[in-house]
């Protein structure tokens, strides 16, 4: 066994931990991305950034890496990204390349959907569906503990099922997905062309001012229940979790749950839709886990 490395690779940072077999702590370090300085500069800082902890730490290969994007199961190079200097880029052959280590590389909703099934909320879950709610709509499977990518790598994008054929354009290139009516930024979009102003999600739940157009939280509700109805017809799995800067929005366990079990197909739903329990630290976490739960 050993220590594990694990790195979560974010648009404004990169968090890298240590842990051991017991899922301790052993070492941990924060690092700003610094995107506008380019794919080389980024690739470089997680070497540099990889080589300390691994000789710090006492890692053990592989390293783990998670990264918002789907990942192209022929190639190993992302086709998305937020941080777009990373697309189509060989992130994994330079990594392996710079550090002489074996390196897996996953989805960040992924490696949430693990560390919650493992260590999370979800543990003792067989069946696990992980979601990302923030700047856009993110999923994973867990089953028995073990990542679920499917063979086109695409196990879970809940986010790119059309809710409403011919509906908004996303930015995927089709009409009407999830993502482009319950993401946080499709939220805000919304409520700017309702009110006339920018205002967080979070604070348009927290201070209720969705009162003032309560047409907005009606269709956030509504679109939510669909969405995830639509998860729970197809994969029916034992549990549920939130995660992301929109699973803070209590609303979503209450009335939120409501319209889920309402929309989904049988008359008596289950289904725990959970908060999660990790946080922000379940990215890196589940990245360090990759080696034994792939």
């Amino acid at each position: 066994m050993g220590n594990k490395l694990g790195i979560d690779l974010g648009g404004t940072k990169i968090e890298a931990i240590v842990i051991n077999d017991a899922f301790q702590v052993v070492e941990r370090k924060r690092i700003a991305t610094n995107r506008e300085e380019g794919y080389d500069a980024i690739l470089q800082r997680i070497v540099n950034l990889a080589k300390e902890l691994i000789e710090t730490g006492n890692v053990q290969s592989p390293i783990g890496i998670c990264t918002p994007g789907a990942i192209d199961p022929t190639s190993s190079r992302l086709k998305n990204s937020n941080t777009v200097c990373l697309i189509g880029q060989p992130l994994k052959e330079n990594l392996e390349n710079g550090l002489g280590v074996s390196v897996l590389l996953e989805n960040d909703a992924n490696c949430f959907a693990l560390a919650e099934a493992t260590l999370g909320v979800a543990k003792g879950y067989g069946v696990v569906f992980g979601v990302i709610l923030g700047t856009g709509c993110g999923g994973g499977i867990v089953i028995n503990e073990k990542i679920h990518s499917g063979p086109n790598r695409i196990a879970g994008e809940w986010g790119h099922h059309i809710l409403y054929p011919e509906g908004r354009e996303c930015y995927c290139g089709n009409k009407g997905c999830t993502e482009s009516y319950i993401s946080g930024t499709a939220l805000e979009k919304e409520w700017k062309s309702l009110s006339g102003e920018f205002q967080r999600v979070t604070d348009i739940v927290d201070q209720e001012l969705y009162k003032n157009h309560p047409e907005w939280k009606d269709n956030f509700i509504l679109n939510f229940g669909r969405a995830l109805a639509n998860v729970i017809d197809i994969l029916d799995p034992d549990a549920i979790v939130l995660g992301g800067g929109l699973s803070k929005v209590d609303l979503l366990y209450t009335e939120g749950k409501d319209s889920v079990f309402k929309e989904t197909f049988s008359e008596h739903v289950v289904t725990p839709i959970l908060k999660n329990k990790m946080g922000d630290a379940a990215g890196v976490f589940g990245a360090a886990m990759l080696g034994d739960h792939i």
